[in-house]
């Protein structure tokens, strides 16, 4: 299929019918604000100023995830990562080797009794 079966070929996201550039409506003031990570990255979002404006205190650095903030002299620290955990470990956590043993017999009686066994 050529190009010449494209209706919309050369005209960009937004643009009106005869693609003018001009907008339907007045568009709010920005603001471009410095945020700095552990690692030295900047990076720079853009905000909507609004009323009573007050940008984020941190932002996640887009390039290795840290959390940025505002002052470059004092990016804050890397959140500790913890390591993925199994349910089991979380058990172990709470409960004891004789606790979980003792729990274990008791669910055994109760299954040994359903079953019409002796315990």
């Amino acid at each position: 299929m050529g190009s010449a079966g494209h209706a919309i070929r050369g005209s960009r996201v937004g643009a009106g019918p005869m693609g003018e550039s001009e907008r339907g409506g007045d568009i709010a003031p920005r603001a471009r604000i410095s945020y700095w990570c552990a690692n030295g990255h900047e990076t720079q979002p853009v905000f909507a100023v609004i009323a009573d404006f007050l940008p984020p205190e941190r932002w996640e650095c887009p390039k290795c995830g840290f959390p940025a903030g505002l002052d470059p002299t004092a990016p804050p620290s890397p959140l500790r990562n913890e390591p993925y955990k199994t349910h089991l470990a979380y058990v172990k956590e709470r409960r004891s080797d004789e606790e979980g043993a003792a729990l274990l017999d008791e669910a055994l009686a109760v299954l040994r009794r359903r079953r019409g066994e002796v315990a």
